[in-house]
């Protein structure tokens, strides 16, 4: 079952998919066939119900063509609250390359067997 708020989303896909069937010429028969799914899965695709496959309605999306615009759904880089959640759990400042190197010595000061792992500035270390 799916929310009251994602209905009118999945009507509108269900309607878009089939105007774009339909500007094809396409019988729903035939995209069914093609995409290799039952003509009841597309038909109940088509009027947006929410228990259709997702990967139906990307086998359909291939066979018309627009399965491009199915990875475009999400597009992270354009998530806006995402970002700026993501912006607030940066750190504040950086540590350069010389901090960790100190560090590092200082806590190899404290190995008492004597062997030391080495820090290497390119970040190998052995």
């Amino acid at each position: 079952m799916s929310s009251p708020k994602s209905k009118p989303a999945l009507e509108r896909l269900g309607r878009d998919v089939r105007g774009a069937r339909l500007r094809r010429g396409m019988a729903i028969v035939d995209l069914a066939v093609r995409a290799g799914v039952s003509p009841s899965t597309l038909a109940r695709l088509e009027k947006g119900e929410a228990g259709v496959a997702l990967g139906a309605l990307a086998d359909v999306l291939v066979v018309l063509g627009l399965v491009e615009r199915l990875a475009d759904l999400i597009d992270i880089r354009s998530d806006d609250l995402g970002l700026a959640l993501t912006e607030e759990h940066l750190p504040k400042r950086g540590r350069s390359i010389s901090t960790r190197l100190r560090k590092a010595a200082s806590t190899d000061r404290k190995v008492e067997d004597g062997k030391k792992d080495v820090l290497d500035p390119d970040g190998a270390a052995f």
